[in-house]
């Protein structure tokens, strides 16, 4: 038939793959041929779209068994367009996209080619394939509105189109969110359910276009906020945060723990180490247009408000032998 795609190819698995394993390598491949990380790469944005659709069918347990079916009759018949023969469906989906038991006469030769069998599956009234989301994500969609086979055809007429209108939703992400990227589901103020993949190191102000779900198929626009984070902070690429130390460990130095976005990892502090001084760790600040800016440790040095009787004694002989005077050089 016509424009058949074979989804169990275009995700590179088995036909009896399971559920997990098609969601695994449906997002390993979505993140290969995302558009922000081929852009401009025509070949791999409609990679992409095939990508959504195959997972869009075969993630839905009714409509693989539906997509199953078809694809059985058409290897009986050829690839050629099928005759008016009937076959026998089972578990085809109802009108509110769940399962139902029993077996349902579909015919076959009511689809011209690949496509129109895959609208009337998605529940999708025009040819064109819709609902691929571009620019750093990918939804699925549970349709309300899903073709129900039956043992007649229905053919519908559209007097006219409505005018596609783009709209607008905020969207606020804890910085981790942000920085990591990944699914996302998000629900819109007229009741929608989205799933959203969203692209590594977002910045506010940005927006994720979601093609094909704004009004009468317009585009919705994502427009991201990073809410402030309690411990680091960003400026521009870099990311700031304060470490407290002893003041031993600002005069000896020494490895300390710090956090950062990647983990916990080891810094050395230096002799002598001022308050207020920063450290500098190359490539953990936050990706920006490709660029990765550094993080900086800003040192505090922190004096004990109580110490033990043994503490204060080293204290007490440290202050007899010390001989560094900060005040001998004042100008008064």
């Amino acid at each position: 038939m016509e424009n058949f795609r074979n989804y169990y190819d275009i995700l590179g698995i088995p036909t009896d793959a399971t559920s997990e394993e098609i969601k695994k390598e449906f997002r390993r491949l979505a993140r290969k041929y995302h558009p922000d990380v081929n852009p401009g790469d025509a070949t791999a944005e409609e990679k992409f779209k095939d990508i959504n659709e195959a997972h869009e069918v075969l993630s839905d347990p009714s409509r693989r068994s539906q997509y199953d079916q078809f694809s059985r009759f058409l290897k009986k018949k050829g690839t050629s367009r099928p005759s008016a023969k009937t076959a026998s469906v089972r578990n085809a989906f109802s009108r509110n996209g769940t399962n139902r038991t029993g077996t349902q006469e579909v015919d076959y030769d009511q689809f011209g080619d690949f496509n129109s069998f895959v609208d009337q599956l998605l529940g999708r009234r025009q040819s064109s394939r819709t609902a691929t989301a571009t620019q750093g994500s990918s939804v699925r969609v549970n349709s309300s509105d899903a073709y129900k086979p039956g043992g007649s055809k229905t053919a519908y007429t559209v007097n006219s189109r409505p005018t596609p209108k783009d709209i607008e939703a905020r969207l606020t992400l804890p910085l981790e969110k942000a920085y990591l990227g990944g699914l996302e589901r998000i629900r819109l103020e007229d009741g929608r359910s989205l799933e959203v993949e969203l692209p590594a190191g977002m910045v506010t102000g940005q927006r994720v276009r979601l093609k094909g779900q704004g009004i009468a198929g317009g585009s919705l626009f994502l427009v991201i906020t990073v809410a402030p984070h309690a411990f680091f902070k960003l400026e521009e690429s870099d990311i700031v945060c304060q470490i407290p130390v002893t003041p031993a460990e600002a005069v000896l130095g020494g490895p300390i723990e710090i956090p950062t976005l990647d983990g916990r990892v080891k810094i050395n502090v230096p002799p002598g180490v001022r308050f207020g001084q920063r450290l500098r760790l190359a490539n953990k600040g936050y990706p920006i247009d490709g660029e990765r800016g550094d993080q900086l440790v800003e040192i505090l040095v922190v004096i004990p408000k109580e110490i033990s009787p043994t503490v204060r004694e080293l204290y007490e002989k440290l202050r007899e032998i010390d001989d560094f005077h900060p005040r001998r050089d004042l100008l008064i």
